[in-house]
């Protein structure tokens, strides 16, 4: 019950939005330097010690580094404002980026570390020295662990700030490259304990299967990212609606207006972070006047951006509520 109204307040505020702001771009910006840093030393260790786990995980942090650019771009695009070309803003352009980053993460990453981890346990492979390989593991595992802490923790502060739990908010925020940095950074360090895990069975057993099994593991681990993210972003860019409970609350504000009867129909779109479109076909009472309509609506919109400070656009249809009429058995004619 305490996370239902948990979710509740969040969505009352931001419909499952992040802040969309400096502080995304800053986490963005930390993870993608931490990772081309790690990316290179990876490669050098996996050369120098001919483990298939290590050049998977080469490939985990390059996918990382471009996925990183990708929400970059995505962030500083859909910061433009509107224009007469594009009148509802660009907002949905972060989540068209945010896709080709999830695209990259399968492409660069999983489809790379499946291969090696098939060849290697198809053609095995001749270990070098591990050592190297290691110090490199340990240093990553700091840095993934630094920049994920930075993602975290400005999860954590979203969260808080809406009374939700830091999963609850990561499952419904459309801030994707908060949820992206968050995701593969848990990933990152997930696969760098697989990879640790291959080297020390294959310098134990002196056997490459260790090694194959581990690249094939982060493989799958980074399809799982890939997929949650890339359904994340396409259920956005084809037009997620808010949340349950702000849609009821959105109905509930709107029939609180004077001179509104009815909702006949109500659709909301969440747009980006703190940015979502309600439009609605409203039936009026039939004895109201113009002026007495249009104050309502401006009143209906006034009462929406105060109560759900994600609502950027309202749009009402004073519309005739002959359906519901007839629906109801009644004359449809006033």
């Amino acid at each position: 019950m305490a996370e239902a109204d948990a979710e509740t307040e969040q969505d009352k505020d931001t419909g499952g939005a992040g802040d969309g702001g400096g502080e995304s771009t800053f986490t963005v910006i930390v993870a993608a330097v931490a990772n081309l840093g790690i990316a290179l030393a990876k490669a050098v260790a996996g050369v120098i010690s001919g483990s298939s786990a290590m050049l998977s995980e080469a490939a985990h942090s390059v996918a990382d580094t471009v996925t990183e650019v990708l929400l970059l771009t995505a962030l500083k695009r859909s910061e433009k404002p509107a224009d007469e070309e594009h009148p509802l803003g660009y907002g949905p352009e972060r989540y068209i980026w945010a896709m080709l980053a999830a695209v990259a993460t399968f492409v660069g990453g999983a489809v790379f570390s499946l291969y090696d981890g098939i060849h290697t346990l198809v053609a095995g492979e001749e270990l070098g020295d591990p050592l190297v390989s290691y110090i490199v593991l340990a240093l990553a595992f700091l840095l993934e662990g630094y920049s994920l802490r930075t993602g975290v923790r400005q999860a954590r502060g979203e969260a808080e700030r809406f009374g939700a739990s830091v999963g609850l908010y990561l499952r419904h925020t459309p801030d994707t490259a908060v949820k992206a940095v968050v995701m593969e950074d848990s990933a990152a360090l997930v696969g760098l304990v697989l990879a640790a895990g291959g080297l020390l069975g294959g310098q134990l057993t002196g056997s490459g299967v260790w090694d194959g099994a581990a690249s094939l593991c982060i493989g799958v681990l980074l399809l799982y990212v890939a997929w949650v993210l890339g359904r994340s972003n396409a259920q956005l860019l084809i037009g997620r609606p808010l949340p349950r409970a702000m849609r009821e609350g959105i109905r509930d504000e709107l029939l609180g207006v004077p001179h509104v009867e009815a909702v006949l129909e109500l659709i909301t779109l969440v747009q980006g972070p703190r940015e979502a479109l309600v439009a609605a076909k409203v039936d009026f009472r039939d004895v109201s006047t113009a002026a007495e309509i249009e104050w309502a609506c401006e009143q209906a919109e006034a009462r929406l951006r105060e109560v759900f400070p994600a609502v950027s656009r309202v749009y009402l249809d004073p519309t005739p509520g002959y359906a519901q009429r007839r629906a109801e058995g009644l004359n449809p004619w006033p």
